[in-house]
């Protein structure tokens, strides 16, 4: 059996109300904890937050929410569901999922459903690669089906561990024999044979930190999620749903602090005993859940804790919010909800933005993501000046500041300038002038949040930085504080922050009550 939190462990304070410290607080609570969760900003989410423009609101993070199961599964902890909570959460399902445009005008709506994604790949690259697209889709359902139940969704203590559980060795057996463990961009090469269809299920590797060139095939699960399992948008934004998470914790005895932002922890006899606020408030505590970045967080743990070896980081990004009249938006073919604009340059793009320290360049030829949420959700639109206008993000992935450090603060809007420069010949017309840019994240905005190196992705999931050889959730330096989030296991993406809380949780509680003993055969 995975290892457990020692000792006593009926007060927990959770620091960090993003969806990992939301999904650990729902799951203790329903094994019977008493749970206070310390959140720094005055609304919860984290990177799953809300940025206010004028007459608007907007999310200031992640924007893609696939298996929307993990959350229902959260509030179910508490004899909640997404029709009890408060307030209401209603999820969804994108059709298309995406959009893609390529840099030879060819457009992609990419489908979750088998049949009308083939027809789609018959319209645009012809009924063979329909075929070839069908293989891919069955092998990448079957990397996503070894891997989720074991080495995602499970605690472990070491690699060892693995080797001594039948079911382990069954499902690393299957991942060997199709080729998980080679890299994914020439695995998905050799079934789709069409460069641009290829990027479609290689994009996501990015959210790894890492290029498709070299990313593991492993990584075709997050592939799988994105374009097999459904895209889903809650009503009102994904906002909503930490915002639902936090009702359901409160409702359910969970004591929620706001604007209270955690500034140390005092240890007696390598355990936590009291987590202390910068208002002057503690907070006596039985273990901890620590879900804050790991490069700010590491002043929190024992000093033994902070001496570790380096950690690479995904690349970053900048992104700009704002709003666009729809007037404009409308004349805008092959796009919607998301549309993922593809640059030529797509190898280069990669080197660029994942170089090594120092070397890390911008895109010479962007891939960009727009977002327009009032797509699927119209009561995201405002009226201004007599006029409709819709929220729309665009995100551009950049190297971090390890990769480059690059003066952002004069830097980012005349960036953002030469990219709205680039969509508009691209056939976005109107977006470089009537693009109303409120807000701009860039890696230094990153940074001064606490995000290690000015990326929002954290430790890029490299050999090294992965599966078991990731940052445990027990590798704190004190018996009784636990970590979660997209800097340890099982990694980054919002399913998996989600996983990590529930995760967390049960290196305090053990086994959940009603499920099966979680251990090695």
């Amino acid at each position: 059996m995975a290892r457990c939190v020692p000792g006593p462990t009926d007060r927990v304070v959770v620091v960090g109300g993003g969806l990992a410290g939301l999904s650990a607080g729902l799951h203790l609570l329903g094994a019977g904890r008493e749970v206070t969760l310390l959140e720094r900003d005055t609304t919860v989410g984290g990177r799953v937050g809300t940025y206010a423009g004028p007459g608007y609101e907007i999310d200031s993070g992640a924007t893609v929410l696939t298996m929307p199961e993990l959350v229902t599964e959260a509030l179910a902890a508490v004899g909640q569901d997404t029709d009890t909570v408060s307030p209401p959460l209603r999820m969804r399902r994108l059709e298309p999922a995406y959009h893609a445009r390529f840099a030879d005008g060819t457009t992609l709506a990419v489908h979750s459903d088998p049949a009308a994604m083939a027809a789609e790949v018959t319209r645009a690259f012809g009924p063979d690669e329909a075929q070839r697209y069908r293989r891919l889709r069955g092998w990448l359902e079957r990397v996503f089906r070894a891997e989720f139940d074991t080495f995602i969704d499970a605690n472990f203590d070491s690699p060892l561990d693995l080797a001594g559980s039948r079911t382990a060795l069954t499902d690393l057996t299957t991942l060997v024999r199709l080729g998980a463990f080679g890299r994914l961009g020439p695995r998905v090469a050799r079934m789709v044979h069409d460069p641009r269809l290829q990027r479609i299920f290689t994009f996501q590797s990015l959210y790894a930190g890492t290029s498709p060139a070299k990313a593991l095939g492993i990584y075709g699960a997050i592939a799988h999620m994105d374009t097999s399992m459904g895209v889903y948008f809650p009503d009102g934004g994904m906002r909503a749903i930490a915002e639902s998470m936090a009702g359901a914790f409160t409702a359910a005895g969970g004591r929620l602090h706001l604007g209270a932002e955690v500034t140390r922890i005092e240890y007696a006899a390598g355990r936590a005993r009291r987590v202390l606020t910068s208002d002057g408030a503690g907070h006596d505590a039985d273990a901890v859940v620590l879900t804050a970045d790991l490069g700010g967080a590491g002043a929190l743990l024992p000093p033994s804790s902070r001496r570790r070896r380096p950690v690479r980081h995904s690349p970053s990004a900048v992104v700009a919010h704002g709003t666009v009249p729809v007037e404009v938006s409308r004349h805008w073919a092959g796009s919607g909800h998301h549309t993922i604009d593809f640059g030529d340059a797509w190898a280069r793009t990669f080197t660029e933005i994942t170089a090594r320290r120092g070397r890390g360049r911008l895109m010479s030829d962007p891939s960009l993501l727009l977002t327009r949420p009032a797509c699927t959700d119209p009561g995201l639109r405002l009226t201004r000046d007599g006029q409709d206008h819709e929220p729309l993000s665009v995100l551009a992935p950049c190297p971090n500041l390890d990769s480059a450090p690059l003066d952002w603060a004069a830097l980012g809007r005349p960036y953002v300038r030469e990219l709205l420069g680039v969509l508009e010949r691209r056939g976005y017309v109107g977006i470089a002038e009537h693009f109303r840019v409120d807000i701009v994240d860039t890696p230094q905005t990153w940074a001064d949040r606490g995000m290690s190196a000015g990326s929002p992705f954290a430790a890029a999931h490299t050999f090294a930085q992965t599966g078991p050889f990731r940052r445990g959730n027990l590798d704190t330096g004190a018996s009784n504080v636990v970590l979660a989030g997209c800097g340890t296991t099982p990694g980054v993406g919002v399913p998996t922050v989600l996983v990590s809380g529930k995760l967390a949780a049960q290196r305090i509680t053990g086994p959940f009550p009603g499920r099966a003993a979680e251990q090695l055969d």
